[in-house]
């Protein structure tokens, strides 16, 4: 056990050794030092990496919430109106008898004969025949035409020199709901674009077989 006078002599040794200690360090941090210190820790890598992945994630969450809007994932679609429903023509191959088939397909071959061998006497060029059901045209410079029955489809094939071959079904166009009863009107038409053999003779060779 230590003695009074020991005491004291190390009580006076503690009080020596503070008083070389200086006062700014046994202060509390000032308010400046504060912020600089935290100015520090913002200014290093970790930081800087640590904001901008979080400004990256802000950015991303904020093109989701773009892309997921209900005008981007689902369009408002263009409206129809009835009269455009209505002006559609209904375009499906007719049924026919057999009967009915060669009755139509006989006369519209007979008239594209007698338009072109009409056109003769003004381009002798061209040449028509018409024989057993196959309708052969030449008319330069476009080449060779086929137009020829198909019995067992009941359509009429054509080989065009211009766009190919195509095969045309007798279609009732305007015999839909909502149209007058009697204002139907047949025409052998290519299925696939809707456009008519008529048509195509018009656009290529320049002759109307429709008219009278």
């Amino acid at each position: 056990m230590l003695g009074p006078s020991n005491a004291i002599a190390r009580a006076a040794a503690r009080r020596a050794l503070l008083a070389r200690v200086p006062m700014t360090m046994l202060r509390p941090a000032s308010n400046a030092a504060r912020t600089a210190t935290a100015s520090a820790k913002a200014s290093s890598p970790a930081a800087t990496a640590t904001a901008g992945a979080h400004a990256r994630r802000m950015g991303t969450s904020s093109r989701r919430s773009q892309g997921l809007s209900p005008e981007s994932e689902n369009p408002i679609p263009p409206k129809i109106s009835d009269e455009d429903v209505k002006a559609a023509p209904v375009m499906t191959a007719a049924p026919l008898e057999d009967a009915e088939y060669h009755e139509l397909a006989d006369e519209y071959l007979e008239n594209i004969l007698a338009k072109f061998e009409d056109l003769q006497d003004q381009r002798p060029e061209v040449d028509v025949e018409f024989s057993a059901g196959v309708l052969t045209l030449t008319f330069p410079p476009n080449g060779t035409y086929v137009i020829n029955k198909q019995p067992p489809n009941k359509q009429i094939w054509l080989s065009s020199p211009t766009t190919g071959p195509k095969r045309y079904d007798w279609v009732i166009i305007g015999d839909g709901q909502g149209e007058k009863e009697g204002t139907a009107s047949g025409d052998w038409v290519y299925l696939r674009d809707g456009s008519s053999l008529s048509e195509l003779i018009r656009e290529e060779l320049n002759v109307d077989v429709t008219a009278a």
